[in-house]
């Protein structure tokens, strides 16, 4: 690891303390100290400096405030389990009986809270877990850098740890499919099958037009930290009410703290081309590599939702070269598996689509369940079979 990597992971870790706001405000006014010992040319400097300090301790401050009150609003719904010096949370509910265990991982490098609908209606037919990755949702921040393949082993951990039972089911959404795939590979003893929804394929990051927004994304996210660490929240100053326990928002509230950024912006390198080439080999799940495993590629048949992309290219040609590539480049994960099956999502859903048709989703997973064992009696019909399948 290069030495500037390795100091911007030690930053990251630093930040993602939320009390790293008072240490750093604690530098301009020893400064400013200082300077009041040079003599009468300094003291404006100095004053400034202090000016600086206070502003910077107030903001942290507030930031501490709001983190103390959301602890207490927002305590973690589930267990927390030790992975090995840090802690991460795991929600558990329903049913296994017969079949194996369902476990969700959203998109991004948000907490598994952020697929709670989901989690809301398998539970009624299946046993369904959420699992926060390091610094997201519950979660303690972990060691840094933070990495797929270091987040596929402590996924698999902390469903040991907190007593689940597998083989699992593993279900993830864009970037946690891609994490999904990589913990299917590393443990197929545990996982009796996997559904990818709409997954981030890592050729679209190694060979795929530039996307600056992929590119900004550790940027941003730092941004954000440094934003949260002084006390600039979104909600900062708004009373909690009870319409604040829709789970976007308390995701949203516990997310304030640092962690979540900090290794957001720490895992995101990975989706840019030099850190693609770095951990690729670790990251990606190639051709044949999980077997026979029952896979299913859950996406919508078109690029509803993504024209933003395009309209970058002035150059129809080129457009229309980009929009095949992303069309296709996600089918090479139904090369992973002998036992690999495409299922198109309702007509005009979007990469969004497990936010907008849920039920569809369960339906899905739910499909790969019976398969794997007789499905519970659910005292009538469970809905239609995806016409795809």
């Amino acid at each position: 690891m290069r030495p500037r990597t390795r100091a911007a992971d030690a930053m990251l870790g630093l930040l993602s303390r939320d009390w790293a706001g008072l240490a750093i405000a604690l530098l301009p006014a020893a400064v400013g100290a200082w300077c009041f010992t040079l003599g009468t040319g300094w003291r404006i400097l100095g004053g400034v400096l202090w000016a600086v300090a206070l502003a910077l301790g107030l903001g942290a401050f507030r930031h501490l405030t709001h983190v103390a009150r959301i602890r207490v609003r927002y305590p973690p719904p589930g267990s927390m389990v030790d992975v090995g010096g840090y802690r991460m949370h795991v929600l558990a509910g329903g049913d296994a009986g017969p079949r194996p265990t369902v476990v969700w991982m959203p998109g991004g490098h948000a907490g598994g809270y952020a697929m709670y609908r989901l989690h809301a209606l398998a539970r009624e037919q299946m046993r369904s877990v959420l699992v926060d990755r390091p610094g997201s949702g519950w979660s303690d921040p972990g060691p840094f850098p933070r990495t797929t393949a270091a987040e596929a082993v402590e996924l698999l951990t902390a469903l040991e740890r907190a007593g689940e039972k597998g083989p699992f089911v593993l279900v993830g959404h864009s970037f946690g499919g891609l994490l999904m795939a990589n913990a299917a590979r590393r443990r197929p003893d545990l996982v009796a099958g996997l559904v990818l929804l709409d997954p981030t394929p890592p050729d679209a990051v190694a060979f795929g037009p530039a996307l600056p927004a992929l590119r900004r994304a550790p940027r941003d996210q730092t941004v954000l930290v440094l934003r949260h660490l002084f006390g600039l929240h979104p909600v900062a100053g708004k009373k909690e009410t009870p319409a604040s326990d829709d789970p976007a928002q308390v995701l949203a509230m516990i997310e304030l703290r640092t962690k979540a950024n900090c290794a957001a912006a720490s895992i995101l390198r990975e989706l840019t081309p030099n850190g693609i080439i770095r951990d690729g080999w670790h990251t990606a799940v190639h051709d044949g590599e999980l077997g026979s495993l029952p896979l299913l590629l859950v996406a919508p048949r078109d690029l509803t939702g993504g024209g933003e992309i395009f309209h970058a290219f002035d150059d129809p040609e080129e457009s229309a070269r980009v929009q095949h590539f992303f069309l296709t480049v996600r089918e090479r994960f139904l090369a992973a598996s002998s036992r690999a099956r495409r299922v198109c999502t309702p007509e005009g859903t979007g990469h969004d689509f497990p936010d907008r048709v849920p039920d569809f989703v369960v339906r899905v997973v739910g499909s790969l369940l019976d398969q794997c064992g007789p499905p519970p009696d659910r005292g009538g019909s469970a809905g239609e079979r995806p016409s795809s399948w």
